[in-house]
């Protein structure tokens, strides 16, 4: 009888430079200790979920990324999608707001409303949770260098609705760092800048107990190129800035470590993102546990949202993102997420319309509800591969981290650019494998086809908002006191001369309606701005 001549098996090495086996057994896991590294969910290390029965007891938050054009039309679209079962908030600004500029500024031209809401004064973000319950509600807000003074007009809007600080629930996401790596939405150097996170985290520590202060954003990373070892690790050491910088006020870790929050990336290899999620887990538990001392289990947890990345979506056969957001939302349920914000399937092109944001709901909602994703805890736990992944993400992210710290930390790095040009050479040579088809895309570079592009629904540049914004803005400051905003602006100005924490002097000038941009402009003078390092 002739044998089957042999094929020449493919190989496959992981975005993290893991080359993975045809086929794996016990003996790849047979020097993992199942206590010390794997365990029982809700348990110390927290391998396999940060609570004991996960979805079963209470199915993953789902939170929709939302905001445009005017706080009234944001509210609007607020209330559609509570109604049609989302669980909580997620909200979008605008780029001026982002940066701190008024509406009226010239540099916010042809800005206003288009990526999220323009938000100036307190009484913008007051008509956007309009109606809307914030004791009950858990509200994300997504920004970053401003994120203090967003942070006070919140709990201002909480107190008009007669909530007390210690019933507020939500997130500022409140991570600049991240920001001098992906994003580009800073203000401030980088000192004053982590200064006014820790503000926000002590403040929040000791007044608003159920706020979590920052999110760090290993997402926006991972999204400007980095690999998912460099999203975890770069992540890690940026919260680890932050931490130091609130012990360093005398909080213990148990204060506040509780409230810390990540937002992670998910695109990819199915395998691989569900193994650094594990991996993470278990090593930010042991780091909290064994290099700060903490005492609390609460402290140790990595809670995280985790929902599609917009930069594995393709402009090419759109309608594929529908079924890639479908696989995103399964990688991020079987990764333990505490809440998902799942991508929709349009934002290759523009924010999402409706449509696309009622698909994606309803992706999660059937996950949830119908595919038994709530029915057990870690149900790969125990897979000889993904337990050995999980270990070899690990010891991918501790050296990655290592390398950071040998050379000055994170903060030194972004200093002189290194960080950046790291994510930027691994983004080129992304593109470069999807250019050379070494890395598989559908639609783009296997299965393509001759298509024309379907009817999309754009989000331009809208006159009307920027003309609405600027008469409310103009009203505000007409009918306010502007003695008294004068006033809280110079106390503000005064306390970031110094040491004392801003928290209370922002709370002050945004009661009086002191504009988003008043505020910023007394930190610009006070901190100065950041001058983005020459990266060769």
């Amino acid at each position: 009888m002739k044998k089957n001549k042999s094929k020449e098996i493919k190989k496959v090495i992981l975005e993290s430079g893991i080359e993975v086996k045809p086929v794996y057994g016990p003996a790849d896991i047979a020097d993992i200790n199942f206590d010390e590294k794997i365990g029982q969910p809700g348990d110390y290390p927290f391998t396999r979920g940060i609570h004991p029965f996960m979805y079963r007891e209470r199915p993953f938050t789902m939170r929709q990324y939302s905001g445009f054009g005017t706080a009234i039309e944001t509210n609007q679209r607020f209330q559609w999608l509570l109604q049609q079962g989302q669980t909580a908030l997620n909200v979008a600004f605008d780029l001026p707001t982002q940066l701190g500029l008024d509406s009226d500024d010239p540099l916010a031209e042809e800005e206003v409303g288009r990526v999220g809401m323009a938000i100036d004064t307190l009484k913008d973000l007051e008509r956007a949770f309009t109606d809307i319950p914030i004791d009950k509600i858990s509200t994300s807000l997504t920004i970053n260098p401003v994120a203090s003074i967003m942070l006070a007009m919140y709990l201002v809007i909480a107190e008009k609705q007669g909530i007390p600080w210690d019933q507020v629930r939500g997130t500022t996401q409140n991570d600049i760092l991240k920001e001098y790596i992906g994003r580009g939405t800073w203000i401030f150097p980088i000192e004053p800048s982590i200064r006014l996170i820790g503000d926000v985290a002590e403040f929040c520590a000791k007044n608003v107990p159920k706020f979590n202060p920052f999110s760090v954003c290993g997402y926006h990373i991972r999204e400007s190129g980095a690999t998912p070892v460099q999203e975890i690790a770069y992540a890690f050491e940026i919260a680890i800035t932050y931490i130091q910088e609130v012990l360093n006020r005398g909080l213990n870790i148990d204060d506040f470590a509780g409230r810390i929050a990540f937002n992670f990336d998910i695109h990819g290899n199915l395998w691989e993102q569900v193994a650094k999620f594990r991996a993470g887990r278990r090593l930010w538990a042991e780091i909290i546990k064994n290099r700060y001392g903490a005492q609390k289990p609460r402290s140790m947890l990595l809670r995280m949202i985790a929902g599609g990345g917009g930069g594995g979506l393709t402009i090419q056969q759109p309608e594929n993102n529908i079924v890639r957001g479908a696989y995103y939302a399964l990688i991020s349920a079987l990764s333990g997420t505490q809440t998902m914000a799942l991508c929709s399937y349009d934002e290759a092109y523009t924010i999402p319309s409706k449509k696309a944001a009622l698909i994606s709901l309803r992706t999660m909602q059937i996950l949830a509800d119908e595919m038994g994703m709530t029915d057990t805890v870690d149900p790969l736990g125990g897979s000889y591969y993904l337990e050995w992944l999980t270990n070899e993400m690990e010891q991918k992210i501790r050296a990655c981290m290592t390398e950071v710290e040998t050379k000055g930390g994170i903060v030194e790095t972004i200093e002189t650019g290194e960080i950046q040009r790291e994510v930027s050479r691994q983004a080129y040579l992304k593109q470069k494998k999807i250019q050379s088809g070494e890395f598989t895309k559908i639609g783009v570079n296997k299965y393509v086809m001759d298509e024309e592009m379907g009817e999309i629904e754009y989000h331009p540049f809208n006159p009307d908002v920027i003309k609405q914004q600027n008469i409310s803005l103009q009203d505000v400051k007409t009918n306010r006191n502007n003695q008294t905003v004068a006033e809280a602006l110079s106390q503000l100005k005064k306390a970031a001369q110094t040491n004392e924490n801003v928290m209370p002097h922002i709370i002050t000038a945004v009661r009086c309606y002191a504009t988003l941009g008043e505020i910023t402009n007394i930190f610009k003078d006070v901190f100065g701005v950041f001058n983005e390092p020459i990266v060769m």
